[in-house]
């Protein structure tokens, strides 16, 4: 597997599972492994990642030993370009909780990555309803970390969903309040932010 991952080639990978059928399962049933899809993602081969999505999609969700999948992997290692090709392959990978309940989401709002958030938000809006192991949504996490253009991105996004029942749900995600009882209004205030209000 580490020559396939290091010729980063397809090929390689097919011979490998000619010569043993079972290397990827075993793989899998590791319960926190990076996989060959945490490398791949991880250095930008969009090619491989995506074939080998493809051969085990449960390897999409998978956890590593530090609480990252590989889109977090992804995401930390700045390749947005194969974040947005495993979205296209499935976009409910944006909704995979990571170390304390870090989504993809969340990591681009800490960031302030206004193009990812627009391009994820648009890809999985019901991604908006994820929280952290704090209660945290990804609008409270941008205003937390002063990221105020990605705090409107996402307020544009929200506007924009068509929902069920939109009005409701927008309501209930800004008055969303994380685990010490604050919604995005009281973050605004208290970090003396009047314009998000």
């Amino acid at each position: 597997m580490e020559a396939a991952l290091e010729a980063r080639d397809t090929k390689t990978l097919y011979e490998l599972i000619q010569r043993d059928p079972s290397i990827l399962q075993r793989i899998d049933e590791i319960p926190f492994v990076t996989t060959p899809l945490h490398v791949a993602a991880s250095n930008g081969d969009i090619e491989f990642a995506i074939e080998v999505m493809m051969l085990k999609p449960s390897f999409g969700r998978k956890l590593n030993q530090e609480g990252f999948s590989p889109l977090h992997f992804a995401l930390q290692n700045g390749q947005t370009e194969t974040v947005f090709h495993l979205l296209a392959v499935d976009a409910d990978l944006v909704r995979v909780k990571g170390r304390e309940g870090l989504t993809p989401l969340h990591f681009a709002a800490e960031k302030g990555d206004v193009h990812l958030l627009a391009g994820v938000l648009s890809v999985c809006p019901k991604s908006f309803e994820d929280v952290t192991v704090r209660s945290e949504t990804a609008l409270h996490i941008a205003l937390k970390n002063n990221e105020f253009e990605a705090f409107e991105v996402q307020v544009k996004s929200l506007e924009g969903i068509k929902h069920e029942d939109n009005r409701f749900w927008n309501k209930r995600i800004l008055n969303w309040k994380e685990k010490y009882g604050n919604t995005v209004l009281h973050l605004a205030i208290y970090q003396n932010q009047p314009q998000v209000s």
